[in-house]
């Protein structure tokens, strides 16, 4: 074991960077993501990993142990602060998106099917279980298996069910077209 990773201990300008990064990151990375947050920094949980992403190449160079750390840290997340609120001005504020105000809207290919075919009247009218194996295996593609589980049925069972389904379905579709 190293020992605790303390200030002490890294206080030496040739430590080992890798303990050096850890015991930075474990000591400084929720205070960096609380001064960005503090800052108004959109995504301080982001910005927070690219301020130890750059902070990382630097360690080779670093003197003063974990209070230099400390300070090239803060330094680091102060340029990335700096850079958001750049970046921000430049941007055009977004508008979010209200689907009831635009008049673009058309149906979607699967509702002009299920409109024109009344499918869903036609599910509604089947018994509990049949609309219930329908959804699994059909609409979900769910396999025997995976139905059979859901349901609390043998595979068999969930088979004979779906043919069941889908022939009163059939019969249902061929009494409303008016075909035998």
């Amino acid at each position: 074991m190293l020992g605790p990773l303390t200030d002490e201990y890294l206080q030496t300008d040739n430590d080992d960077p890798a303990l050096l990064f850890t015991a930075a990151y474990n000591n400084f990375a929720g205070q960096v993501c609380g001064y960005l947050r503090a800052r108004g920094v959109d995504d301080p949980e982001a910005v927070t990993q690219d301020v130890f992403l750059a902070f990382h190449p630097k360690l080779q160079g670093l003197h003063g142990g974990l209070q230099g750390a400390r300070t090239l840290l803060f330094t680091i997340a102060h340029a990335r602060m700096v850079d958001h609120y750049r970046r921000k001005e430049r941007m055009p504020e977004a508008a979010p998106y209200q689907p009831e105000l635009d008049g673009r809207r058309a149906p979607s290919a699967e509702e002009q099917a299920v409109g024109a075919l009344g499918v869903t009247g036609l599910l509604e009218e089947l018994a509990t279980e049949h609309r219930e194996v329908l959804a699994l295996r059909v609409v979900a593609d769910l396999s025997v298996e995976e139905t059979a589980a859901i349901m609390g049925k043998s595979q068999g069972a969930v088979k004979q069910l779906q043919r069941r389904a889908l022939g009163a379905l059939r019969k249902r579709v061929l009494k409303r077209n008016g075909t035998s």
